[in-house]
């Protein structure tokens, strides 16, 4: 092909055919409702330009927005039975979405990105030291095993004490802080092993890690097979024995919900206002479930353990528009107060490994039963995990633990990712956390369409969607064009390409950060982001990029700025909503930037008050004042 007249790659193309595509295979799990708007549906680019801006060879870019564009539709939907049927156009900005992808490395506390706060600034959550010091970061990381070409990545998860000692190595190392010299010491012992004697290893031990597969070799695999049987997410009602609430048609009209409480007519709205969602979830794609149904207006309630360790800044990113509370389930009292929420509750976030939390009473047969004690209330769960193929045939890795570097391994995602960076026969882990993120995202629209069918099919559903899953549908999709990867060559060459298999996640992605720094600045500019004042993290004042998505005549936006795990106590009262602004315009310099409300008759009037100022103003999201102004004010999440 001659590359001086082919045609630049576009993302707003290859976003459409990623649409389309996500549509076709996912038409048994989404209401036809969702369906209907996909002709609604706008993929803009900025000013900047229509562009592919990461250094990986997969589309990541086309499949997020995508996502998004199947998430506006949901909300569209589900906005046409609460507030109305009306014809909604829906915009996913490009740019926008692929800041999504790199949230955690965009969002700030203080000013500071992710690498760069003191201590003290964000509490330490990580209780077993694993990312203390580099030696123990880097039990999680890719290495040659003792069979050459044959690479795995070890894992230690949150705790790397197990992870070293498994592999004969102490669990610290105070004299070894040189990062190659870390690198060495702990690849020379993974060589000690074959491949299968690490799969034994990590089954006796219970730890995460898996042989870096290519594409088709993972397909030949029996949970490949079962894998590539699967949608990238499921919706299926549970089956119980009790008659199910009369649902509602969404060809009625003039119709009063009857799960989901009134709101005001004249006011913002959000397609989830009322909603309660309860997520049981750490690090980044099971949270970004939550803080995805929190910017469409879900009260969101984030329930960790008070000894739950969890990486502490992704907290800054994906706790936003949350609550967080502690309740450690082993405690009798504490397991009481979870089953008190989950009596008001309509979702469920389920981010471990398959089962764990059902001797909690958090499995989709529990909670169907406790939907029929309260008056077949139906309930959604929503599953989210690494390897996915809970109960189905064949997917032999359903309950094994994983993490993202994990998924992308043993898909074919590092192969790729290696061939492109140049590496003769090595893998290596892509930049930025974009599968976790890819999967929250997946996980979100999964939990609208099973509240969507709640509504009008009555019962409780269960959701289902997982990190390989994600992978899956990237990869199927295929590689970027060659002429693009070359493009993004010449554009990344230096550092970047210098990178081997054994370097960390950490060190990618900052390589990567740092020349898309150079080479698209506006990324990183203040149109694209958000602030506010944290009252969770003592007035610091939190910076989070914008909500991709447009839909007229909805709002979608965090109503407050993200606290640390375990600041609220547990409940669905009175949560404040914050002053929050677009970057570029100078914070107030009021401190009172806290409005902590109730739905007492005082906070009623001021939420009237506020829905008049903004009566008539369709599409909040993206009215120019919201650009100057306060995006939200005195507004509160309606409980009743």
């Amino acid at each position: 092909m001659d590359n001086s007249t082919a045609r630049p790659y576009s993302v707003a193309i290859g976003a459409s055919e990623a649409f389309g595509e996500l549509l076709k295979q996912c038409k048994g799990q989404t209401p036809p409702e969702f369906r209907s708007y996909s002709g609604n549906v706008k993929f803009a680019a900025s000013s900047h330009g229509d562009q592919v801006y990461f250094p990986s060879p997969c589309r990541e870019q086309d499949v997020i927005a995508a996502i998004k564009a199947l998430e506006a539709c949901a909300a569209a939907a589900i906005g046409d039975l609460r507030h109305g049927k009306k014809s909604r156009l829906i915009r996913v900005d490009l740019d926008k979405a692929a800041c999504f992808l790199m949230s955690a490395y965009l969002a700030t506390i203080d000013g500071k990105r992710k690498g760069q706060t003191p201590k003290g600034l964000i509490p330490d959550t990580d209780y077993n030291q694993a990312q203390s010091i580099q030696y123990r970061r880097l039990s999680a990381n890719l290495y040659e095993t003792k069979e050459d070409g044959r690479y795995y990545h070890i894992h230690g998860s949150l705790d790397a004490t197990t992870q070293l000692r498994m592999i004969g190595l102490p669990p610290f190392n105070p004299q070894l802080t040189d990062y190659k010299k870390c690198i060495d010491t702990i690849e020379d012992a993974v060589k000690k092993f074959t491949v299968a004697e690490l799969e034994e290893m990590n089954n006796k031990h219970g730890q995460a890690g898996v042989e870096a597969l290519k594409w088709e070799t993972f397909l030949e695999t029996s949970h490949g097979k079962a894998i590539s049987a699967l949608p990238p997410f499921t919706v299926e009602a549970i089956k119980t024995t009790a008659p199910e609430t009369p649902p509602h048609t969404p060809t009625e009209t003039n119709f009063q919900s009857h799960l989901w409480p009134k709101v005001p007519a004249n006011g913002p709205q959000y397609a989830l206002r009322g909603i309660k969602v309860i997520e049981m979830c750490r690090v980044i794609a099971g949270p970004t479930i939550g803080r995805s149904l929190a910017a469409h207006g879900a009260q969101v309630l984030k329930v960790t353990g008070p000894n739950l360790p969890d990486v502490p800044f992704f907290q800054v990113d994906v706790n936003t528009g949350k609550h967080t509370t502690h309740l450690d389930l082993r405690n009798p009292s504490d397991l009481k107060t979870l089953q008190n929420l989950l009596s008001e509750a309509d979702v469920l976030i389920d981010g471990y490994r398959p089962g764990a939390l059902a001797k909690f009473g958090c499995d989709p047969q529990s909670l169907a039963k406790l939907a029929q004690q309260r008056g077949n209330r139906g309930f959604v769960y929503v599953a989210e995990d690494c390897f996915g193929g809970t109960g189905v045939p064949g997917a032999e890795w359903a309950g094994r633990r994983g993490w993202q570097q994990i998924a992308d391994c043993v898909t074919g995602v590092a192969w790729a990712q290696g061939k492109f960076m140049g590496l003769e026969n090595e893998p290596s882990v892509p930049p930025m956390p974009m599968s976790d993120y890819g999967t929250g995202a997946l996980g979100c629209v999964a939990a609208m369409a099973g509240l969507y069918q709640r509504e009008t099919k009555g019962g409780s559903w269960m959701c289902r969607t997982s990190l390989c899953q994600y992978d899956f549908f990237l990869l199927k999709l295929g590689l970027l064009p060659q002429q693009e990867q070359e493009r993004l060559r010449n554009i990344f060459a230096g550092p970047f390409f210098k990178l081997r298999h054994y370097d960390s996640v950490d060190k990618v992605s900052g390589e990567a950060l740092k020349a898309m720094q150079r080479a698209y600045p506006h990324l990183f500019g203040p149109e694209l982001m958000l602030k506010a004042k944290s009252m969770g993290f003592n007035g610091k004042e939190i910076r989070w990029p914008k909500e991709a998505i447009e839909v007229d005549g909805l709002l979608i936006q965090h109503e407050r700025a993200s606290r640390p795990n375990g600041f609220d106590r547990p409940g669905w009262e009175g949560w404040e909503t914050d002053l929050i602004m677009d970057d570029g315009v100078d914070m107030a310099e009021d401190d009172t930037v806290f409005t902590t409300t109730t739905t007492t008759g005082a906070a009623a009037s001021r939420e009237e008050q506020h829905h008049r100022q903004h009566a008539g103003s369709g599409s909040m999201n993206s009215a120019p004042q919201r650009r100057k102004r306060i995006a939200t004010v005195n507004t509160v999440l309606a409980t009743a």
